[in-house]
């Protein structure tokens, strides 16, 4: 897309923004809730024939407001994909080329990059974290997993300090943990103020997040709340008064109480009088994981992913297609789906546009406002591609209805992963036409050379001139390898 191209988008969208009556004196407010590990056909109302799971809540957001059926994380993976929705840059441009971060280590967004709430905050809005941070940080006296003198244990012991965490990289206030092998160490701000067990995470946030919205809703100030669920990521531990409601096992149960928890947020927002200026967006952070017993849900005739291949971890689709809900009253019309490509790397980029602020050069390379698909100004494609990235690091890119993968097999946990898929002789790459294919089924590689090639170099060209987006050329925080070695694949 040719940057006179983006020019005349934005400037119809600030065209409409004015219009509406978006002005410094009417900043929404943006709740952000993301899931962790919540399937695309998980979602109810997304996934009718092969769902079964009650999702009421989330199927209610969704009829509220928009539907985008081809939105994407910036990973399969939750450390990578956190990095994107933060600083609008996909993480395969950091330090971390695969699998997660682990334990109390340096933070993965560089200190001095902007963030999104960062951005907000030098636009008036208080910002704050709750839940999963799972982006790094380090803590006084306790070695990588948290314990002191080797002794294993669930996260930081109480009272110990973080001096790099979430409070450092934008936001006003935290409430929540690291992730998910060191969830009973709950933060306020930068210390550990209480040991919980991790089936009475999701409660806890809720209730903090309501709390929190009561208190923010009084002040008179636009607030950002990006509230990351623990759930329905491993442990999966529903609630008691949750046990049994889905008749799918314990996961079902969790998904089920993941959108309660949804349901219990929003009420809240309508309850504080704030609903009415809030942009609401849901989403997840990647595809369901096989660690839910997909092979047993599929059984029982729930498939997490929907109609797409492969789960968490996978460079096909289910490891990364998303749903990305967004109610915005009076903005966004009700009942309505955008089939557009978009990214969680978008989401600076929004906002910035919202706000009428500009994101300098060096930050938000990857991010791509989607205000005109929400304001309905346009429904011309904001993305010329969107580049995918797998557990094992290994690379896709997306360019209209077609798919070109760098891989072998799944790039992740799925069958056949890479290593079996090279020994059982299948080409080094995989391309899928999703128009006719959306299982990604038939790879036709061999028939379209042309296609193949002019994607290759498109993904050359966002590697090497270190954005995606028009601006000035800006590097990598390390080389980049796009063939990668077909060797072990990460846990996460």
């Amino acid at each position: 897309m040719s940057v006179s191209f983006r020019f005349l988008l934005g400037a119809f969208a600030l065209l409409a923004l004015h219009a509406s009556g978006i002005d410094a004196a009417a900043r929404p407010n943006i709740l952000y809730i993301l899931a962790d590990d919540l399937g695309y056909g998980d979602v109810q109302c997304l996934n009718p024939e092969r769902g079964k799971i009650e999702t009421p809540h989330l199927d209610a957001l969704a009829w509220q407001g928009m539907t985008f059926t081809d939105s994407h994380s910036g990973s399969s993976v939750c450390t990578p994909t956190r990095y994107g929705v933060l600083t609008g840059r996909y993480a395969w441009r950091s330090r971390l080329q695969n699998g997660v971060l682990d334990g109390y280590v340096t933070p993965l967004i560089a200190d001095g990059r902007l963030t999104v709430p960062a951005l907000l905050k030098q636009n008036g809005y208080h910002t704050a974290c709750m839940g999963k941070w799972h982006l790094g940080f380090t803590i006084d006296g306790a070695g990588k997993s948290g314990g002191k003198g080797g002794e294993k244990f669930m996260g930081a012991p109480l009272n110990a300090v973080t001096h790099d965490g979430p409070v450092t990289r934008g936001f006003d206030t935290f409430f929540g943990f690291h992730h998910a092998r060191m969830m009973k160490s709950v933060f306020e701000n930068d210390t550990v103020k209480q040991l919980i067990e991790p089936v009475d995470m999701l409660p806890t946030l809720v209730k903090h997040a309501n709390d929190h919205i009561a208190e923010r809703a009084k002040s008179g100030q636009p607030f950002f709340l990006y509230m990351a669920l623990n759930s329905p990521h491993t442990p999966i531990v529903p609630s008691k008064v949750w046990q049994g409601k889905s008749g799918l096992g314990d996961y079902g149960d969790f998904v089920m109480e993941t959108d309660w928890a949804v349901g219990e947020v929003l009420s809240a927002l309508d309850k504080s009088g704030a609903a009415g200026n809030t942009l609401v967006i849901f989403t997840s952070d990647n595809g369901c994981s096989p660690q839910a017993g997909t092979v047993k849900l599929e059984a029982q005739g729930h498939f997490a992913s929907a109609q797409f291949r492969g789960y968490k971890s996978d460079i096909w689709d289910g490891g990364h297609r998303v749903p990305y809900l967004v109610r915005w009253p009076g903005k966004v019309k009700a009942r309505s789906t955008c089939s557009q490509l978009i990214c969680h790397t978008d989401l600076m980029a929004t906002c910035a546009e919202i706000l009428g602020a500009k994101v300098p050069e060096n930050a938000g390379e990857d991010s791509v406002s989607i205000l005109p698909l929400l304001l309905g100004t346009s429904d011309a494609p904001i993305h010329e591609a969107v580049v995918h990235h797998s557990i094992a690091g290994k690379f896709s890119i997306r360019q209209g209805p077609w798919k070109l993968e760098l891989c072998p097999g799944s790039g992740g946990w799925s069958k056949p992963a890479d290593a079996a898929a090279k020994k059982q002789g299948l080409p080094d790459r995989q391309l899928y036409n999703l128009s006719t294919d959306s299982g990604e089924t038939k790879n036709v590689i061999a028939d379209h050379a042309d296609v193949v090639e002019r994607m290759t170099k498109a993904l050359e060209t966002i590697v090497t001139n270190g954005r995606s987006t028009p601006g000035a050329k800006q590097t990598n925080d390390v080389p980049i390898h796009l063939m990668k070695s077909n060797g072990d694949v990460p846990k996460d």
